[in-house]
């Protein structure tokens, strides 16, 4: 991602989104706090440098590496992050999914029902990126079918008055080829259309 992202301030290399499923870990941004890894012993940590805090990647998780020129999108960091969380919520539209936003909390959200009747506001994607020279990487995250308990040994992204969610825990379809389909649909409304790549190493 690294040679890829500095290849395109080149000019050398067209932009890229890679679509992978990592094996259980937890990633910190530059943000995370030593508090927040409740669990050190669990998964195998990775320290990033992309924005946010502690999360989780796992079996059953779609991450997006976004890398992706913003000197000829438009230097605008809050506008790019407004346009990925417009495009995550654009593909849980898709799923079946009304995706929101909330002020102060990075990710996108979904009001969801609880065993006696009441509601909790869950995490079900999340939003990491970093720029150098203009160009993003690092990127998003959709809970489409990973355990959720695997979330327990951190504080996801800081935040601990809330939960996270799936897609599989909303009763929906979950299967990663649909999942993809729908981000690269809603990827093309909100950034242009795309062309298929070579998957990455």
């Amino acid at each position: 991602m690294e040679s890829r992202v500095a290849a395109i301030a080149a000019g050398e290399a067209r932009e890229l989104v890679w679509l992978v499923e990592h094996p259980p870990l937890y990633t910190a941004g530059v943000s995370a706090r030593a508090g927040d890894l409740l669990d050190p012993t669990r998964f195998p940590v990775f320290r990033s440098g992309r924005g946010g805090q502690f999360t989780y990647h796992g079996p059953g998780q779609r991450v997006a590496y976004v890398m992706l020129d913003l000197s000829v999108r438009g230097r605008d960091v809050r506008r790019f992050v407004q346009a990925l969380q417009a495009w995550l919520i654009d593909a849980l539209a898709r799923l079946g999914v009304a995706g929101e936003v909330r002020e102060g909390r990075v990710g996108v959200w979904v009001t969801q029902a609880g065993p006696a009747g009441e509601t909790a506001e869950n995490k079900i994607a999340a939003i990491g990126v970093k720029l150098r020279r203009w160009v993003s990487f690092h990127g998003v995250s959709l809970n489409a079918a990973p355990d959720l308990d695997h979330f327990g040994g951190i504080v996801p992204c800081g935040v601990t008055e809330h939960g996270v969610t799936s897609l599989a825990a909303l009763g929906l379809d979950a299967r990663l080829p649909t999942v993809d389909a729908a981000l690269r649909a809603a990827f093309a409304e909100v950034f242009g259309a795309t062309t298929p790549g070579e998957p990455p190493l």
